[in-house]
């Protein structure tokens, strides 16, 4: 019989009450506290409880507390990933995040939901689709990323987005619902407001 664990990670409906997943969570909530509680000086000590945590870390990685997560298990990051304040990551299904990326402050990462139709939400039945971030992406503050999303490499979302279709690689999208503004181009090197010189 496949346990409530297993549905979660495969796209079915589960129950999230389930006695395995519950102490799960209960396991991230307790490393999560600790992090969230450590003295800015205490950078080893939290690299640390995030390696407990995620299923993979590259070597140098940085996420300003406060962070949070469902399970930590499920969320893997590449190298020289940076995150400000308050990223949430409701990891119920993997969530896979490449190397060089930068996340904004106050941005969630959902791959958990609940089912439309209301008598499966009484039921207390939710369902989890994965979220892939490609490679040098980076995401503005206060974006959300809804289950089931891919973002291709190289690619910037806007700040305020709402992604609910998959983002292709080299664009800047934005938007709610976000979507693909233009192409990254060689010109993008030399403009930063007024045109600067990179």
């Amino acid at each position: 019989m496949i346990s409530e664990k297993e549905k979660s990670l495969t796209g079915k409906l589960y129950k999230a009450s389930d006695e395995e997943l519950a102490r799960e969570r209960r396991i991230a909530r307790e490393l999560v506290f600790r992090y969230n509680s450590l003295a800015p000086g205490e950078t080893e000590e939290r690299s640390s409880i995030i390696r407990q945590l995620f299923a993979r870390t590259g070597a140098r990685f940085l996420i300003e507390p406060p962070f949070y997560c469902d399970y930590g298990c499920n969320i893997s990051i590449g190298e020289n990933f940076y995150a400000n304040y308050n990223l949430t990551i409701l990891d119920c299904a993997a969530t896979e995040i490449g190397n060089n990326v930068l996340i904004g402050p106050n941005v969630g990462i959902y791959p958990a939901g609940h089912p439309v139709y209301p008598e499966l939400r009484l039921a207390e039945l939710e369902f989890a689709f994965p979220v892939r971030i490609g490679n040098n992406v980076w995401i503005g503050g206060s974006t959300v990323i809804n289950p089931g999303i891919t973002i291709g490499n190289n690619t910037v979302i806007g700040s305020g987005s709402i992604v609910t279709k998959d983002i292709p690689s080299d664009v800047v999208a934005a938007g709610n619902p976000c979507r693909v503004i233009r192409s990254i181009m060689v010109k993008d090197k030399k403009y930063y407001f007024r045109d600067l010189e990179v």
